[in-house]
């Protein structure tokens, strides 16, 4: 593994799947998050699954979503859910949360939510 890349950073997979863990149970646990909470399946297995492996990949580590799901297609696989700005706000509430609890390193949770911000942002689909 490249030493270099964001996903080796985070400490590879493990450290890929508690940041993804923590997200999904900060969705489930915070309230202010219920919106973007009830756009997901009551068992959300699939979606960290497919999360984690989107990440692993995005980060730099085995690309492991694009082997068994082919191009991501971000903003198409979101365009069937109403997102604008204030179910990006939910969603990066529980990222933000993840990364301040789990990412010890400044510069690097910096670099990860400036580039979960741009992502997320991007998903918006709808006008507030």
């Amino acid at each position: 593994m490249d030493p270099e890349t964001t996903y080796t950073q985070l400490g590879g997979a493990d450290g890929v799947r508690r940041l993804v863990d923590r997200f999904y149970d900060l969705m489930d646990e915070l309230p202010a998050a219920e919106t973007i909470r009830k756009m997901h399946a009551d068992d959300m297995s699939e979606s960290r699954d497919k999360l984690f492996k989107f990440l692993s990949g995005f980060f730099g580590g085995p690309s492991l979503y694009i082997k068994e799901y082919g191009h991501p297609m971000l903003r198409a696989r979101h365009m069937p859910f109403s997102i604008g700005q204030s179910e990006r706000d939910q969603w990066l509430l529980c990222m933000n949360q993840a990364i301040d609890e789990l990412v010890d390193d400044i510069h690097l949770a910096a670099q990860l939510k400036q580039s979960f911000y741009r992502t997320a942002d991007h998903m918006r689909n709808r006008q507030e």
